[in-house]
């Protein structure tokens, strides 16, 4: 069966927003069957981790260069990205200034007013709910009590067999924020992910701080991954999640242009910053998750539940989780991916791939979800709570200034450029 959404004129209307786009794929989301080699059923990270020709293999000279700005290799002036560019009417952008690094490489945030936040910007103020008109709001903690929302950034990383293994075994589902660069480089990583049931979400081209960006940038960075993330597995994320937290009103309005909202956080895990960043190591990570399992057993989240923000960035991440899964599911009365505890049903252009509301998971199962849920991109007030872990602190002050390919490189160990 062949699985192909390619509207006419490669014009796609997508909500209330009517934009050119190009989002073309044969693969069936509900038909995938991944090739029996090595590289997805290995468990050696070199073997996983090797080269491979695939039927999903990009013709390079039509997409930015992998890990590249999204807007390199004349991506800028194709004649696709300027029909998408010019379809969107820039006079209703919020006039928000492109924001500017230090010499440390971190966010230079003088002269921004911080109290009144007019950009609702998340690096300066952790704002979640858009102080401009139209915009699609922020989510950011599962509204049902007693929920661990569960998300891992940076993938597909060419060595998670084990773990989605382990999360296959566990019947686990999650929310995935996919790298639009990672996903022309391991594409059977993505359809793993696809096929497995988990809820897919776009995590930018090249994982920069995206108020850093021009709006051609921006657009071009949230563009490209979803056109990667459809061409490779035939689905078209509605979610996304900002590159390190960083954006404001600007960025989300050019998001909601192409039917974006963006997934956030309440509590975070450090887990990437491990031997990286100073002062946090691996125990310090441990003690943030037993911190966080701790409040699924002190009334923290009677009310409302979290999201979690860990990684699949290397196997060091990934084994963070697997060691602690146990004991969430223990404080949690019930762990899933986030389109599940907020009740989207259809977390994707595609109506054909739905997932079940948060009643029908969790009649179904406990501590595990099916797919996906029903709901829209409103937030609950107070519903988030701030991380008062040891690790919260320190990396707070670097968490913003590293940033880039180098450095997902390091952190990710392998770089594969097509």
């Amino acid at each position: 069966m062949v699985w192909k959404i390619a509207l006419a004129a490669a014009t796609a209307f997508m909500g209330a927003n009517a934009v050119t786009t190009n989002y073309q794929s044969t693969v069936d989301p509900l038909n995938i069957v991944l090739p029996d080699i090595p590289q997805t059923t290995s468990l050696d990270s070199g073997v996983q981790c090797t080269y491979y020709n695939s039927p999903n293999a990009i013709v390079p000279s039509e997409w930015p260069t992998v890990w590249g700005s999204a807007t390199s290799n004349g991506m800028n002036t194709s004649a696709e990205f300027t029909a998408l560019y010019n379809s969107i009417d820039w006079t209703k952008a919020p006039n928000f200034p492109v924001r500017k690094l230090n010499a440390a490489g971190g966010l230079d945030m003088t002269g921004y007013d911080g109290a009144a936040d007019p950009a609702c910007w998340w690096s300066a103020s952790t704002c979640k709910t858009p102080k401009t008109a139209g915009i699609n709001a922020d989510l950011y903690a599962c509204p049902e009590p007693d929920v661990w929302g569960i998300t891992f950034d940076d993938g597909p990383n060419c060595s998670h067999n084990a773990f989605y293994d382990y999360l296959e075994k566990e019947k686990q589902k999650a929310t995935m924020f996919y790298i639009g660069s990672n996903v022309v480089n391991w594409p059977y990583g993505a359809l793993r992910g696809v096929k497995d049931g988990h809820h897919i979400a776009g995590h930018t081209w090249s994982h920069k701080m995206m108020t850093t960006l021009t709006n051609q940038e921006v657009l071009a960075e949230l563009y490209y991954t979803q056109k990667a993330i459809k061409h490779v597995t035939g689905i078209t994320p509605k979610h996304w999640r900002p590159a390190l937290g960083d954006l404001d009103d600007r960025v989300r309005w050019i998001a909601t242009q192409l039917d974006l909202t963006a997934i956030l956080w309440t509590l975070d895990t450090f887990d990437w910053a491990a031997n990286v960043t100073p002062g946090i190591t691996e125990q310090t990570v441990d003690d943030n998750y037993e911190a966080y399992i701790k409040m699924g057993t002190n009334g923290s989240y009677a009310n409302s539940g979290n999201i979690v923000l860990s990684h699949e960035i290397n196997d060091m991440t990934m084994q963070f989780f697997m060691k602690h899964y146990p004991e969430i599911k223990k404080a949690y009365s019930h762990v899933m991916d986030v389109a599940t505890c907020m009740n989207i049903t259809q977390p994707y252009v595609e109506s054909a791939v739905t997932f079940p509301t948060f009643d029908q998971a969790v009649g179904s199962t406990t501590n595990t979800s099916t797919g996906a849920s029903s709901a829209s991109g409103a937030t609950t007030p107070g519903a988030a709570k701030a991380s008062t872990s040891p690790a919260a602190s320190a990396a707070a002050s670097v968490y913003t200034s590293l940033n880039g390919p180098l450095f997902i490189a390091a952190l990710f160990g392998l770089l594969v450029l097509v």
